[in-house]
């Protein structure tokens, strides 16, 4: 081109201007899309991308939506329903689908989209881990076990853009509930074009969300979200690309983020103590409170007697320090939790006080070495049970996890050291192991834990009750279970009346030691200072993209 170059005309000359002036501007948006690029470490490969079928919406809660999405504080925002309507009773609500949603692959968003979605997930052949949240739609529970046929869920498309929800009684949390992904809607063309191969590869689905994902094959290290530019509110959208690269620990992540490869990355404990000053660290706290759990059913007689005993429970949880805990063997920053229900999660609708202070039971959860001594000689006289080999069950997905690994120890060495006859045996086996040997009751006592997957106390306290398949030790309190229910049946319209059932059975688990709360997850970040714009919550879908940036 260069020795043509003395041939061309004026005219010529010109429209080469303007073509170099045009790829120029193609290099320069080339240029904006790659600075507006965030990257990212993964703890782990995206399981699945099918929602009725996923264990959690951390970071895939930026390609799918709902009715709302989840904004600062846990509330819901502006999602795919343009307004909605509840009727007095609590027990219809009624949303008004945008006429400008679209599904990636351009399709319009239907009201039918819901219907499907929510049919699909709630079929018992589909087995979706999460079915138990439509718990309260209209037939959703015999639907579930089987003993109704899924139209009969109460959702229906009154128009194209209308759906209807019926519920068995109001739910107080129902709006916040709407703002998870899993109550979002599907294409049904797309899903049944794919059949089995649906949502085992980007290509294999479509999304609602302001992403959409690319580059990902079902069992990649790598993957990437990328902007969905038919998402309706994509205006609002200034990130183009976020990657994702799977880390297998976190000393490899922080070389990753000093080299400029990732701009976040978690700190383990050892790392947080030189970097807690740093500009760049950031907390994150998250919902999940780990605990203890007890087997009320334990196989062998003399360890039923003793977890049966509340003078037992209450004895581990004052042999228990929970300060030294959180600071020298989980980390600094750690929250210490008031009961079962974690902090900043949920605020008194009266006074404006967060749950974790209206459910302190004041001297509970506190390590008192007095007490131990009192409790264990009250459990041993009661039950006739001097001496005892505990199994304490733990999971990790690594047997060298540091957390996991330290915490176990701790509490062998307080129970060993101020209750004296009992000798703890740690079994540390991999999460999914251990998993399935809680759901089995083959165990003694558990570390174990739980997230919420909402912004309510209810997502904790629910999971206690007689009939909840998390409830593994099978504690059964028959005044507890009645005010859980009355929190989400006959009080379920009464705000005040509602938060005093659940303080009410969160101080009753506490004063009964159901299990015995250790501490709540509050995670250590380094951010590069240029990313701006991220939306963090406690609960449900904890990442949220959508009005990221990179300054």
């Amino acid at each position: 081109m260069k020795k043509n170059y003395k041939l061309f005309s004026v005219a010529t000359v010109t429209l080469l201007s303007a073509v170099l002036l045009a790829a120029c501007g193609s290099k320069s948006a080339d240029s904006a899309k790659q600075q507006q690029t965030l990257k990212l470490p993964a703890a782990a490969q995206l399981d699945t991308i099918d929602i009725s079928k996923s264990t959690g919406f951390g970071q895939t809660g930026n390609v799918y939506e709902s009715f709302y999405r989840l904004g600062k504080k846990g509330k819901a925002i502006a999602g795919l329903a343009a307004s909605s309507t509840k009727s007095a009773d609590g027990k219809t609500w009624t949303f008004t689908i945008r006429k400008n949603a679209k599904w990636s692959n351009g399709d319009p968003i239907t009201a039918q989209d819901f219907v499907y979605s929510w049919r699909r997930t709630v079929t018992p052949k589909t087995a979706s881990p999460y079915a138990y949240l439509f718990d309260g739609v209209k037939n959703a529970s015999a639907i579930t076990t089987g003993k109704m046929a899924p139209d009969a869920l109460g959702i229906k498309a009154l128009d194209k853009h209308t759906v209807q929800v019926q519920l068995d009684q109001p739910i107080a949390y129902f709006k916040v509930l709407m703002a998870y992904p899993l109550f979002g809607p599907q294409n049904q063309a797309v899903a049944e074009k794919y059949g089995k191969k649906y949502g085992t590869n980007a290509k294999y689905s479509v999304y609602s969300g302001p992403f959409k994902v690319s580059k990902w094959n079902g069992t990649a290290n790598d993957w990437t979200f990328v902007k969905n530019n038919n998402y309706w509110d994509k205006g609002k959208v200034k990130l183009h690309k976020i990657t994702y690269h799977v880390v297998n620990d976190n000393t490899t992540s922080l070389d990753l983020y000093q080299t400029g490869k990732v701009d976040m990355s978690q700190l383990d404990p050892t790392q947080v103590a030189n970097y807690a000053r740093n500009k760049e660290y950031h907390t994150y706290a998250y919902s999940y409170v780990s605990f203890m759990a007890y087997n009320f059913r334990d196989h062998d007689p003399k360890l039923k007697k003793l977890f049966n005993n509340r003078d037992f429970r209450q004895g581990v949880s004052a042999a228990l320090d929970r300060k030294t805990l959180a600071k020298k063997v989980v980390g600094v920053n750690t929250l210490i939790p008031t009961g079962m229900v974690a902090s900043d999660l949920a605020s008194n609708p009266t006074t404006g006080k967060d749950f974790s202070v209206d459910q302190k039971v004041s001297g509970a959860n506190t390590y008192n070495k007095q007490l131990v001594a009192k409790k264990w000689a009250a459990a041993k006289k009661a039950t006739g049970v001097t001496s005892a080999k505990i199994t304490l069950l733990a999971g990790s997905d690594n047997g060298d996890d540091p957390a996991t690994k330290e915490v176990v120890q701790y509490v062998e060495a307080q129970l060993e050291k101020l209750m004296p006859g009992i000798k703890i045996v740690i079994k540390t086996v991999p999460t999914q192991s251990a998993q399935q040997l809680r759901t089995e009751g083959d165990f003694d006592i558990a570390l174990t834990g739980w997230g919420a997957d909402f912004n309510d106390p209810i997502s904790f306290l629910q999971i206690m009750g007689n009939n909840s398949s998390y409830n593994v030790g099978k504690y059964n309190n028959a005044q507890y279970n009645d005010l859980v229910t009355k929190a989400s049946t006959t009080d379920a319209n009464d705000a005040a009346k509602r938060w005093g059932d659940m303080v009410q059975a969160s101080k009753l688990l506490t004063n009964d030691q159901a299990v015995t709360p250790l501490y709540q997850s509050v995670y250590s970040w380094m951010q590069k200072s240029n990313v701006k714009g991220i939306v963090h919550n406690t609960a449900g879908t904890q990442w949220s993209y959508k009005t990221a940036y990179i300054k």
